[in-house]
């Protein structure tokens, strides 16, 4: 089995595509298996909890991260757990 490693992903994003187009640039830390998997999980992210499409989001830079280093709570907790019930 493989190993979840932690990555940094930069980019730029249009938020308000109808209204007030803005592009926004943003840093997210998110956990995943691969590279393609943290690029899956940062396009499901913003489009669904802001209704960005796809073509709209431009990343810049992926990168593996030391998991001490962050200062994200969310991406911590999950680094503690040892298993996932469901």
């Amino acid at each position: 089995m493989s190993e979840v490693k932690t990555f940094m992903i930069k980019g730029i994003a249009l938020f308000g595509e109808s209204h007030y187009p803005v592009r926004q640039r943003f840093v997210k830390y998110v956990r995943a298996l691969s590279e393609n998997q943290a690029r899956e999980i940062i396009y499901s992210n913003f489009g669904s909890k802001n209704k960005i499409k796809r073509k709209n989001i431009k990343i810049e830079e992926i990168k593996e991260v030391d998991p001490s280093t962050i200062n994200d709570k969310r991406i911590n907790d999950l680094m503690e757990l040892d298993h996932i019930v469901i």
